[in-house]
């Protein structure tokens, strides 16, 4: 379930409770008459099962709560009330089923966000990835692959083709088009300072084949980019971001930047290339399957109840 915070205006407050009382999934309603202070107003609140959660919200911002107020919600990890269990028996559908549109645009909106801390962890990705190539270490390449921040800028380029919101796609691909560059720039800079100071061997690099997957391209590449980027949505929209460790481990694409870098200082510019078809792949790959995913589940949420509104923000 969620929990929903309304500031409503005076004027809008018996509608907005109107519309919660009368919604089968909508239960512990709370009115605090004056609470608000800025912007001033009553607060409204309630729990809501996950699947009413889109319809809920669309008709409190169609009072103009989200406007003149302000609409909040947080996830409830336990809830125990005959109450909450009977609003979610009665609302339509899953809850796991459920795509709160809102609460996808906030959290994918937040994560594509070209920023000092996103450029550190993939730069930090990066140069472990550079690290596990020349030592042959796999714990250090599972490691740069967790640490990568790229599946948010990538969830949200899906987010925004699907409902067609361009200013996340223009934002959340400026994240990925400036980090990965200065990323890998930052890395053949680390990758030449080793190799000048002997810290690994050129030969021992070109020699071993552990990883070459890392930078062949080839069907699997596509297939695995294409099934971690729809297990990577349905993450996302599901609330179960447990499994978004498993979706970063399965793909190659942070190694294949690091393995870039390193290729390049050694000057194996066919190895570069490769790597660098490697990472388009598996970018590509990921957004295509995540917005398939997202797409039929928006039509499917429409399907189950023809009412619902799809958010767009």
């Amino acid at each position: 379930m969620l929990h929903l915070r309304a500031v409503c205006p005076v004027d809008v407050t018996d509608r907005a409770l109107a519309v919660l009382k009368a919604h089968p999934g909508a239960t512990h309603v709370v009115l605090l008459r004056g609470a608000a202070i800025a912007p001033a107003g009553d607060v409204v609140e309630a729990d809501l099962a996950r699947e009413a959660t889109d319809e809920v919200v669309a008709s409190l911002c169609d009072l103009g709560v989200d406007r003149d107020g302000g609409v909040t919600l947080e996830q409830i990890d336990t809830a125990l009330s005959d109450a909450a269990d009977r609003a979610q028996d009665a609302a339509p559908g899953e809850g796991a089923d459920a795509v709160v549109w809102d609460e996808l645009l906030s959290r994918t909106g937040e994560e594509s966000r070209l920023n000092a801390t996103f450029l550190a962890f993939l730069t930090i990705a990066c140069l472990l990835a550079a690290v596990g190539v020349v030592t042959n270490s796999t714990v250090t390449l599972v490691g740069a692959m967790v640490v990568g921040p790229e599946f948010g800028p990538l969830a949200a380029i899906s987010v925004g083709l699907v409902l067609k919101r361009w200013d996340l796609v223009r934002r959340a691909a400026l994240a990925l088009a400036v980090g990965f560059p200065v990323a890998m720039l930052i890395t053949v800079i680390g990758a030449q300072i080793g190799s000048f100071t002997g810290l690994f061997d050129r030969q021992t690099v070109i020699n071993q084949h552990d990883f070459d997957f890392v930078y062949t391209v080839g069907p699997f590449s596509l297939i695995v980019a294409l099934l971690a980027g729809a297990a990577g949505m349905l993450s996302m929209t599901s609330a179960k971001s447990a499994a978004l460790v498993g979706v970063f481990i399965s793909v190659t694409t942070v190694p294949a930047a690091g393995y870039a870098a390193v290729a390049a200082v050694l000057g194996e510019w066919e190895r570069f290339a490769q790597s660098t078809g490697q990472l388009v792949v598996n970018l590509v790959g990921i957004v295509v399957a995540a917005s398939l995913v997202l797409a039929v589940r928006s039509r499917k949420n429409r399907a189950d109840d023809p009412g619902r509104p799809l958010s767009t923000g």
